[in-house]
Order: C-alpha cells, then structure tokens, then sequence
C-alpha cells in the first residue's frame, strides 16, 4: 500500500512539472530535461510513468477534466452553465488546468493529438444538452450535438483571448457574458429566468463540489 501511494505521488509531482514547463515554454520547446529538474525525481521514475514527452503531454490534456465534478441538477441547462463556469474559474486558478488547455490550443505542437479534451467536452455538454431536451428545456429547433459544438469552439476562443489579454484575469466576466448571449438562442424563456449565471457561480460551484468530494471520501473512509 505504502508503495502504491508513493508512486501516485510521485506520477503526480511529474506531471505538476510536467504542467509548469508545459505552460511556460510550451510543447515544442519543453525538453524532457526541464521536466526531470522541476520534478527532482529520476529519469528512470519519470519513464516508469511515461513513456516519452507526448505521454507526458497527453497526461497533463486528460488531467484538465478530472478530480472536480459538478453536482447534478434538476435544471440540465444550468448544469451546462456550472461545467462552463466552473472550468473558467479553475483556468484561473489551476496550474494543471492552465497547462492542459495551454497544450490544447498550441498550434505548434506538431504530432501531438489535442482532439482529446474538445472530444471530450463536447461530448459532456451533448449528454447535458439531450437531457435538457428530454426534459423540455430547449427551444424546439435546437440540435444539442451542435450546440455543444458552439459552445465548445466559443469558450475556446473566450478563454484565449481573456489569456492574450490579461493573462485570465478577466475569464469569468467574459465567459458569463458568452453564456448570456448563446443561451436565449437554445433555452426556453422560462429556463433562462431560473438560471444563475454570475461571474461568482464558478467559484461557488468549486466550493460545492470540494465539499461533496470530502463528504463522499469521509463516508467511503468510514465504511472500509
């Protein structure tokens, strides 16, 4: 057990390196070299987790929508709302999150497979956007799998900007705003009205789910 523990640490302190040296100089100019200095392990540890920098790579792009889960909601549209929210507001205060999404936009990162996470979340939102749909939540010419699309492209485009601009100090402003203006297009007037799409929610959505996250840990503790 003890063993097992410390190899999850130990993947895990690589990979936060990984992330810093990532961010900073982005994939084509990071070196494994870098990576084994910011993590203070060996080459041979760092190669027992990952076989090679686009392993590494890959490992910090799946890292971007882990640990952290929004609670469900009755609402599906708001559920949408919270999973845009709550991934701006971690951009903002996340390095590993910064670094995955670094990666996913780096043009220049030849032979590096950054389909993943756009795969990924629009997959998240269309399972949301059919569940709103199943429960009469969207205008009657929504396409979800479109929406979901839409969605995705634009909040690539927002967070990239807000990062140009002002290194993310503005993320959640511009992101409530893009929820403003997309979603009287898919929503029912009457959805909109219930939902809440503050800059804060993001915030308070981490907070809630950190605390079902320590609920759940402390219960399944509990019973072992």
């Amino acid at each position: 057990m003890a063993e097992q523990v410390r190899a999850i640490r130990t993947r895990r302190t690589i990979l936060s390196a990984a992330a810093k040296v990532f961010e900073e100089n982005g994939y084509q100019a990071a070196t494994i070299s870098e990576i084994l200095g910011a993590a203070g392990v060996t080459k041979g540890a760092l190669y027992f987790h990952f076989r090679s920098k686009e392993d590494l790579a890959q490992g910090v792009l799946a890292e971007q929508d882990q640990q952290i889960f929004v609670p469900h909601r009755a609402c599906k549209v708001q559920e949408v709302v919270d999973v845009v929210m709550l991934h701006a507001h971690r951009l903002q205060t996340d390095p590993m999150v910064r670094a995955g999404v670094r990666l996913t936009m780096d043009q220049q990162a030849e032979g590096l497979d950054r389909s993943g996470p756009f795969l990924r979340w629009s997959e998240v939102g269309l399972e949301l956007l059919e569940k709103a749909q199943a429960q009469g939540e969207l205008l009657p010419h929504v396409d979800p799998r479109e929406t979901a699309d839409v969605i995705v492209g634009s909040f690539a485009g927002i967070q990239s900007m807000s990062q140009a601009v002002c290194d993310y100090a503005d993320l959640v402003v511009r992101v409530s705003a893009l929820m403003r203006h997309v979603l009287p297009s898919v929503a029912l007037p009457s959805v909109l009205a219930s939902l809440d799409l503050s800059e804060a929610r993001g915030a308070t959505v981490y907070a809630e789910a950190l605390e079902a996250a320590q609920q759940a840990a402390e219960g399944a503790a509990a019973s072992a």
